[in-house]
This record gives structure tokens, C-alpha cells and sequence, in this order.
């Protein structure tokens, strides 16, 4: 991956989307030869009005203090391996975050900064931090309910970048199989990352039967808001008759 930032580094980025109450989602860019390849920000407010920041993304300040007026920035979650770029401002920043990441990802996380934790510290009913199975516990999850529904957070085992920008972008999402046609597991993320095939279809086949699933907040790509479970079911009928 690009080398660690030390500072802060505003890229292009869109507005913080409201996708349901205390729920907001803020779609970045990374810089690469030929083009932008799109990331995404995902910031959950907990009972208690604190914030977690998930794959943090360095913000405008106008953008920065909206999301700081959302409420105080609790929790900052490093969701895999390779989501540790702006790290260390965003902990300089905020050095009362607690940062938060799976076992598997720990020794990766904390060549950063220094991780507080790899377990479950929301004290929410309502947002649960998953480690991934399947993974060998480098990926995580989020699964946020409100009275709307339930939302899915999750990494770089699904991609849906079917608006790629520049000939760069466009050429690595079609080559890695970031979902340029329809939301899909990358095939380098699959071959980096899965162990255990039949467990990760197992976990997603749960997560398509949560009730009132809603959408899927991906790292990489447009949010997923049309037939969440049915994509999670095709991913992984894929998965397993490979």
C-alpha cells in the first residue's frame, strides 16, 4: 500500500450523506496515476452521542467541523489491513479516539499507531463490531440498526466501483474486480484475505437475513441500496462453487 501519511492530507471527497438517523457516509478519493480510485468514510453516532469514524478520511475543515458538531469523535475503527493511510493525523487530531481494530489486523494497525483495542468497546445494542469469520481476522464489520432498518458496513471483501474516474481507476477496478458491473468480491481481496470459504458465505448468508436490511456501506464504491441480501446471497453462492 501508498506510504503512511504523517499529516493532514485533504484529497477530493463529496459532502457527508445522511443515510439514516446518526448515520452519515462521505465518499473520498485516492490519487493514482491516471485517475482517482474511490474510498469511503462511514461515521455511526452511538446511544451515548459519541462518534465512530470508520476507514478515517481526512475532511475539508467546513466538512470536518460538521462532523465534529455531530457529536465527540469516540472510536476510530481500522477495518483492514490496508485502511491505515491517514491514521496518524487522524489520532493526532483526536488523541482521546480509542483506536479499534480485528485480531488479525493488529500487528499491521499498530506499525501506525497504537491499537487499544480488537474487541467489541461500543456498549451498543444497536451497532456491533463483527470480526469477519472465514477471515483469519483481518477484516471487520459493522451492523448498524436504527428504527428504519439495518445497515451493513463492511470492507474490502465486496466492491461496487461502477463509476471508476481516469483510465487508472478504470483499469485497476476492472483487473481486481471491484465491482464495475455489479457489487462483487475482489478477486485480490479473496485471494489476500479468504481462508475459510464456506464460514465467510456462512456470515454473509446471516447478514442477508437480518431483518430490514437495508443497504451495504463498502470501502470501495457507490453504497448498495438495491437487493442487499440477494447481492450477500449471490457473493456467496459464488464464493463456494469456485
Amino acid at each position: 500500500m501508498s506510504k503512511l501519511n504523517d499529516e493532514w492530507k485533504v484529497a477530493p471527497h463529496g459532502p457527508m450523506e445522511t443515510l439514516a438517523d446518526g448515520l452519515w457516509t462521505v465518499a473520498g478519493e485516492i490519487s493514482m496515476p491516471l485517475g482517482h480510485f474511490p474510498r469511503r468514510m462511514t461515521i455511526v453516532r452511538l446511544q451515548d452521542g459519541r462518534l465512530v469514524i470508520w476507514s478515517a478520511i481526512p475532511l475539508d475543515e467546513a466538512s470536518m467541523q460538521r462532523l465534529e458538531a455531530s457529536g465527540p469523535i469516540g472510536y476510530i475503527v481500522v477495518p483492514g489491513v490496508a485502511h491505515r493511510l491517514d491514521l496518524r493525523p487522524w489520532k493526532q487530531r483526536y488523541q482521546q479516539a480509542r483506536i479499534v481494530c480485528t485480531p488479525g489486523a493488529r500487528e499491521a494497525v499498530s506499525e501506525a499507531v497504537a491499537v487499544d483495542t480488537t474487541d467489541d468497546p461500543f456498549g451498543d445494542p444497536n451497532v456491533r463490531l463483527l470480526t469477519v469469520p472465514g477471515v483469519d481476522g483481518k477484516e471487520a464489520a459493522l451492523l448498524v440498526r436504527r428504527g428504519n432498518g439495518t445497515t451493513l458496513v463492511i470492507n474490502d471483501l465486496i466492491a461496487n466501483v461502477q463509476h471508476p474516474h481516469g483510465l487508472g481507476a478504470k483499469v485497476m477496478a476492472r483487473l481486481m474486480g471491484f465491482g464495475v458491473h455489479e457489487p462483487e468480491m475482489p478477486w485480490v481481496g479473496e485471494k489476500m484475505f479468504v481462508k475459510d470459504k464456506d464460514a465467510l458465505a456462512q456470515a454473509m448468508r446471516g447478514w442477508a437475513a437480518e431483518p430490514g436490511l437495508q443497504r451495504i456501506v463498502v470501502s470501495h464504491g457507490d453504497v448498495i441500496h438495491s437487493e442487499p441480501a440477494a447481492v450477500l446471497e449471490r457473493i456467496a453462492d459464488e464464493l463456494v462453487g469456485k
